[in-house]
């Protein structure tokens, strides 16, 4: 999909980008039956405490309910393709034979008017979904589930694809954007392609306003605060951290620490870790 840029009639156009919106319908509204309100919650949670930093504001919006699991068999076609403002990729709609209508993550090619298929016996096409035991080797796949029936969890955002690289012990190894190599069940859902809106990581922002439509307030450094409120905080002019290394607003360590539990639950399910040379 390409990418829309602005004459530059004020110095934030300068750099601004946007989508195309190529093939993406509109006019269209979103299907009523699959929307839900979405409140603005801030960053807090129950308790009224922020527990996400730097959140507010923003645009009104609803969700999209999305089809993450694929739980229904046999054919639909692809009625339009349209913008999810909830997150990067772009959401197809679908209707199956019997006029049931779902939402679901949208491949690069599809277009409206294409049959999918859901099921064992799906063929190998860009946006089928059958259990990975019948995917062959080397597929590009997407919306990979963890425990079978769950729904996917795995490769949702836009452009992003897994690769299917071997089946031996009755276990998958699938290559995760990441680099990590995770073991999965065979008996797992998966998605065939990739995920499309694949400029998406091209966009240039070009304003803070425009950050602020999206629900972000502005992030503040800790070495220009004071001592009261961070750690790094103080001192005349530009001062060092003034400590062994960065910290968080609450004197955790940040920036490289690593937090992961040598002994994780889902460590004996990773065949390559991410960052492994």
């Amino acid at each position: 999909m390409a990418i829309k840029t602005f004459k530059p009639t004020t110095p934030s156009r300068r750099h601004m980008t946007v989508s195309a919106f190529e093939g993406i319908d509109k006019k269209a509204k979103p299907e009523r039956s699959l929307t839900e309100v979405l409140k603005k919650n801030a960053g807090r949670n129950s308790y009224g405490r922020i527990t996400v930093r730097h959140r507010g504001g923003g645009n009104k919006k609803k969700y999209r309910i999305i089809d993450f699991k694929r739980d229904k068999q046999g054919s639909a076609t692809v009625l339009r393709l349209e913008y999810d403002p909830n997150r990067s990729a772009n959401i197809a709609l679908i209707q199956y034979e019997d006029g049931e209508k779902r939402y679901i993550l949208a491949t690069v090619g599809m277009k409206a008017g294409h049959i999918i298929m859901t099921g064992p016996d799906a063929d190998i096409l860009p946006g089928n979904c059958l259990p990975i035991a019948n995917i062959p080797l080397g597929t590009l796949i997407h919306n990979i589930e963890l425990y079978p029936g769950k729904g996917g969890q795995l490769v949702r955002a836009a452009g992003e694809f897994a690769q299917l690289m071997a089946k031996e012990n009755g276990m998958a190894q699938v290559r995760l954007p990441s680099g990590e190599v995770r073991y999965i069940r065979p008996e797992c859902l998966a998605t065939i392609g990739q995920i499309g809106n694949i400029e998406h990581e091209n966009i240039q922002i070009g304003k803070a306003g425009r950050k602020r439509h999206m629900g972000w307030r502005p992030t503040v450094r800790g070495s220009v605060m004071n001592p009261n409120d961070h750690p790094h905080g103080g001192g005349e002019g530009k001062s060092p951290v003034g400590r062994p290394g960065p910290v968080t607003p609450w004197g955790k360590p940040a920036l490289g620490y690593k937090t992961r539990k040598l002994k994780n639950r889902t460590e004996k399910f990773i065949v390559k870790h991410r960052n492994a040379k």
